[in-house]
């Protein structure tokens, strides 16, 4: 009998026990292939240098018994194992719930590999592991950020024509999320400048506004959003409103935990891909006073529907949203992403790109549980 041959690919980054028991796991599918993201690959996607280098993660790997080869992909980015894929034939391709991706799935259907997801486990008597989870021990900690609505109203050149707000939630660093990818990211990376591991406990309003002034020094060219210092450095929820400048003249915040909490278990993340290097969101742009109007009433009936904990009215307005959004930028999205959204629609009551698009994660409102879609959590406030 003719062992099936199974891929597997990742970073395996400060190898754990958590890496051990998914190659256990995937190794009862068949001979095991693993391909191991590259240094340039991983400093891509995740805008830092890996721990231990290529080299020396392909030399660990190969020694796990469950292992029957393993290679550097050859390629970069989300996909950086295609051709390698290609040349292997497997018959399976297996990833974890939180390595799952649409594209990585179109792929595998494309060559006829059957895809398979296997939940997290860990190995029975241990603990769970994860290589962010090792890292926050003695890394960073700072927070991420997700707007939920009214995205690009902070941009003075929308904001000046007709005001309006813009929703955002902190999120704690439960994942590394991809770079250009929507998650305020770039802000995040200035930010470790003035607070390498985590933020000062002082108001959330003052750090917000140090790290603005820190990442748009005098002399940019492109002026960073308000918005994402105020969603990394303002917890749970917020809304900040513009009319015309760069900084709002008002933020609310809620810290409610009933409100976070249920935000928490109706929200959804989807691995895409990063934004494609050379994107310009501005090409072909239509900003007019109709549809900004638009943009800020969906805005202002998704704060009133989180609120009131009214689900159906929650995925109306974030949709409602980025339906405003692509109208004004339509470059925010194309047939790829549409591909993906439609994979979700008759599960998800709302959806939305995070950040501006034309990547990054599709975030999903739902009342059920999405199979294979990432949970969040939100940074709450402590004193």
């Amino acid at each position: 009998m003719i062992m099936k041959k199974v891929f597997v690919s990742g970073c395996y980054d400060m190898l754990h026990s958590g890496h051990v028991a998914f190659f256990k796991e995937a190794s009862e599918y068949g001979e095991l292939h693993v391909g191991i993201g590259s240094d340039s690959t991983i400093s891509g996607l995740k805008g830092r240098p890996t721990i231990n280098s290529d080299q020396e993660r392909l030399y660990m790997v190969k020694s796990i018994r469950y292992v029957s080869d393993a290679q550097i992909n050859s390629g970069n980015g989300i996909l950086d194992f295609e051709e390698d894929l290609k040349l292997l034939q497997p018959d399976r391709f297996i990833v974890n719930e939180d390595g799952h991706s649409p594209a990585k799935e179109a792929l595998c259907r494309e060559l006829g590999i059957e895809y398979i997801i296997l939940r997290r486990v860990p190995e029975a008597g241990l603990p769970t592991r994860s290589t962010t989870a090792i890292r926050s021990g003695d890394n960073c900690l700072l927070p991420y950020r997700l707007d939920l609505a009214g995205t690009w109203i902070d941009q003075p050149f929308v904001s000046a024509i007709h005001p309006g707000w813009a929703l955002t939630i902190s999120l704690e660093p439960i994942i590394e999320y991809n770079e250009r990818s929507g998650m305020s990211t770039s802000t995040r990376n200035a930010a470790k400048n003035l607070w390498p591991y985590q933020l000062p406990l002082a108001k959330p309003e003052k750090l917000a506004e140090m790290l603005f002034r820190f990442e748009n020094k005098p002399g940019n060219e492109l002026i960073s959003g308000a918005q994402d210092a105020i969603g990394i450095c303002v917890p749970g929820l917020a809304r900040h409103h513009y009319a015309g400048e760069y900084w709002p003249d008002i933020i609310e915040k809620v810290y409610d935990e009933n409100i976070l909490t249920w935000l928490e278990a109706h929200l959804y993340l989807v691995t895409l891909w990063p934004r494609p290097d050379g994107t310009d969101l501005l090409i072909n742009k239509d900003v007019t006073k109709e549809k900004i109007i638009r943009l800020t009433t969906a805005a202002d009936d998704c704060w009133d529907a989180i609120l009131n904990r009214d689900l159906p009215a929650f995925g109306k307005a974030v949709h409602e949203s980025f339906e405003a959004q692509v109208s004004m930028f339509p470059n925010m999205v194309n047939e790829k992403i549409y591909n993906v959204i439609n994979l979700y629609k008759e599960q998800a009551l709302g959806w939305k790109l995070s950040g501006a698009g034309a990547g990054g994660y599709l975030a999903l409102v739902s009342e059920k549980p999405i199979r294979n879609a990432m949970k969040l959590k939100i940074r709450r406030w402590t004193v």
